[in-house]
């Protein structure tokens, strides 16, 4: 009987065996499913790196060619901002120095014109 109940804890240690490898086997399942999950996202990332770097290198390329625009923008306003001063001095030294002349002569001109039709209207009559 010694021999039988061997046999029979034999048997037992094997179906328990064969029952922990089938649990084993599927619980590895799941387990293998999350590794390729995992490969996959790594994949992903990796890919999004490749493809993100690029992009970033172009938009600091731009940036820095913009600020080199900007810079010449704000020479070319800066220019214009000096003739514009250039032209209000310039504008204010011909008025000062033509305007007060002009105005006399332009004076002295209508009163001529006044005189001259004054003195015709007296000889017409």
């Amino acid at each position: 009987m010694s021999e039988v109940v061997q046999w029979i804890g034999a048997i037992a240690g094997l179906i328990a065996a064969v029952v922990f490898a089938g649990l084993v086997g599927f619980l590895a399942v799941p387990l293998v499913k999350l590794g390729r999950t995992f490969d996959a996202a790594t994949q992903s990332i990796r890919d999004v790196t490749e493809h993100t770097l690029p992009v970033i290198d172009e938009a600091a390329g731009t940036v820095a060619q913009t600020n080199v625009q900007l810079g010449k923008v704000d020479q070319v306003t800066t220019s214009a901002a000096e003739i514009s001063q250039n032209v209000s001095a310039l504008t204010a030294l011909v008025s000062a120095t033509v305007g007060g002349p002009l105005i006399k002569v332009a004076a002295f001109s209508y009163g001529v014109r006044r005189a001259m039709a004054d003195l015709a209207a007296k000889v017409r009559r």
